[in-house]
């Protein structure tokens, strides 16, 4: 690295708005944060799906509440129809 053309690099404590506080390393002397993994709605799971214009309800009415085992569940009963209609034959 060449002396005198990078940034300092300091330790810092990060401050969230949630209370959260942990330590890093950054360029800057202070960070405060609005929003961090702690309070995040995605991470914290109370992130609501927003309906907008009826569009979940069209798709969900279009192609049903899908789920995987209930995917996995139709394709092992259409699997056994299958093998079923192979031995009448």
């Amino acid at each position: 690295m060449k002396p005198g053309i990078h940034p300092e690099y300091y330790e810092v404590s990060v401050h969230c708005a949630c209370g959260a506080e942990w330590k890093t390393r950054s360029t800057k002397k202070d960070l405060h944060l609005e929003i961090c993994n702690n309070c995040h709605p995605f991470f914290t799971g109370r992130q609501k799906l927003i309906d907008t214009e009826g569009r979940v309800d069209r798709f969900t009415k279009k192609f049903g509440a899908q789920t995987v085992e209930a995917r996995k569940a139709a394709a092992k009963e259409a699997k056994a129809k299958k093998a079923s209609a192979k031995k009448a034959n």
